[in-house]
């Protein structure tokens, strides 16, 4: 069957008929496949994706971020659920809400391919509630990655919904905060954090840096208060239509914004981030300059101002849960506080690159995970063979150290499978030993969770190899 303008997914389980519709600029053929359905919303919506590892224990701070607003989220690793879902209501010491980064859920939609009602993993206290699973999502990525972000809809049988662009909406007037709140009370330096989408743990590192936040909606009037630092957040959609605020302080100055074919979303990228628009670089005024860039696209990731204390990221500073290497932005946030009119940017940020200079390598000794029973930790596995074919598309030798015979890294055919595998615990006994042997260049050690993070803790101030 052929459409002109979208595609369509089929879905019936015993329940009312279920339709996935997304709008394209190309013909595709689709086939119809029944697939097994559980909760569903109406939706119309932005479709994006996330082909993060790292979401598949983070999707309770990822369904609570409010810069998902209006968007259905797919996921595209293939197991989703098999770490269940903390405890939603637990308040910090702040009064916000622990587990999450907002009071509700802010995706329209869910879709999964693999879902997982057996959940394992102590801190978790229910099990997760996909939208719909049973989904092709690489499939549906590949769309995405060929024709751009697209508009999509979730509707039963029967009940058709009319197609909305929710970027024609102020997605920051839904989800801003509606009251001043205060946090941090008494902290010495007072920051006014507008709240286009702000993050629970935005405000906890602010506070942790010495700020007392007052949050303030969207629209407030900022001219009638007293503050040491002003600090903008983060939000959904498209900053030109906040009309009242100016979001963006790139658009406040003057410079241009630019729907981005697919948006940088997800921990694949050079940094954290979560953002459907760019800024022109070419369209910033004088006195104004890129202060940081995506190493993935070239795009502009955060401006400066040469001659006063003013700069954003366009990425997540604080990566609730790690990493914290951008972190260094709010501590230069409060010292331009500190230092007042006399201080400048150059003066707070880090003197060395942030990201060091790339060390030429030719083999790469690659940490497995540790014993595993079947069906269990497949994550390890499933990011280690990519690692694995990664690094033999840029030429290198790989050696593997995996105690689990029955894996996908282990296996010994195709072209890009390691080199060397050795099938011994990851124990600094044994990793030493195959190192006296092999001699890498340099060890990976975040393919195999926790056990291979042990052994680098440990080899970093007691590995000695002549």
């Amino acid at each position: 069957m052929r459409f002109s303008s979208n595609i369509l997914f089929y879905f019936s389980y015993m329940r009312p008929k279920i339709y996935i519709y997304i709008f394209v600029k190309s013909v595709f053929s689709v086939s119809f496949y029944s697939f097994e359905v559980i909760i569903l919303a109406f939706s119309i919506l932005e479709l994006v994706f996330s082909k993060s590892l790292c979401i598949i224990s983070s999707y309770p701070e990822a369904l609570t971020d409010p810069s998902y607003r209006g968007q259905i989220l797919t996921l595209t690793y293939p197991i989703v659920g098999n770490y269940g879902v903390p405890n939603t209501q637990e308040l910090d010491e702040l009064g916000l809400k622990k587990n999450v980064e907002s009071d509700r859920i802010q995706v329209s939609g869910l879709l999964v391919q693999d879902y997982s009602s057996e959940y394992t993993h102590w801190n978790a206290v229910k099990s997760l509630v996909p939208a719909l699973f049973g989904i092709d999502t690489r499939m549906l990525k590949k769309i995405i990655r060929d024709q751009g972000t697209v508009l999509g809809k979730i509707e039963f049988d029967g009940q058709p919904l009319e197609i909305t662009d929710p970027n024609q909406r102020n997605l920051v007037a839904e989800v801003s905060t509606k009251d001043i709140q205060v946090f941090g009370k008494g902290n010495p330096i007072k920051v006014v954090a507008v709240d286009c989408g702000i993050k629970h743990n935005i405000i906890r590192l602010l506070v942790k840096h010495g700020a007392e936040v007052h949050l303030v909606p969207w629209d407030q009037d900022l001219v009638r208060l007293e503050y040491d630092g002003l600090f903008i957040s983060n939000g959904p959609g498209d900053p030109s239509l906040v009309k009242t605020l100016i979001q963006n302080v790139s658009l406040a100055a003057g410079a241009q914004s630019y729907k981005l074919p697919m948006g940088n979303r997800g921990q694949n990228q050079p940094v954290v981030n979560n953002h459907g628009y760019g800024i022109d670089s070419e369209s910033l005024p004088p006195g104004w300059s890129p202060r940081f860039i995506s190493a993935n696209d070239g795009t502009n990731e955060g401006i400066m101002r040469s001659t006063k204390p003013v700069f954003t990221a366009q990425f997540h500073p604080e990566a609730k849960g790690g990493p914290t290497d951008t972190e260094f932005l709010f501590d230069a946030f409060v010292s331009l506080i500190r230092k007042g009119k006399e201080g400048s940017i150059a003066s707070v940020m880090p003197k060395k690159p942030v990201v060091p200079q790339r060390i030429q390598v030719s083999k790469v000794l690659v940490l497995g995970s540790g014993g595993l029973s079947i069906g269990h930790a497949g994550e390890f596995d499933y990011s280690g063979s990519q690692a694995i074919k990664a690094m033999k598309e840029e030429n290198l030798k790989v050696v593997l150290i995996n105690a689990n015979i029955a894996s996908v890294q282990t296996n010994k055919f195709g072209t890009k499978q390691a080199d060397s595998v050795y099938f011994l615990p990851i124990t600094p006994e044994f990793v030493t030993e195959v190192i006296k042997v092999e001699r890498p260049d340099a060890i990976l050690l975040s393919m195999g969770g926790q056990t291979a993070l042990n052994y680098g803790e440990h080899s970093a101030s007691n590995l000695k190899v002549q």
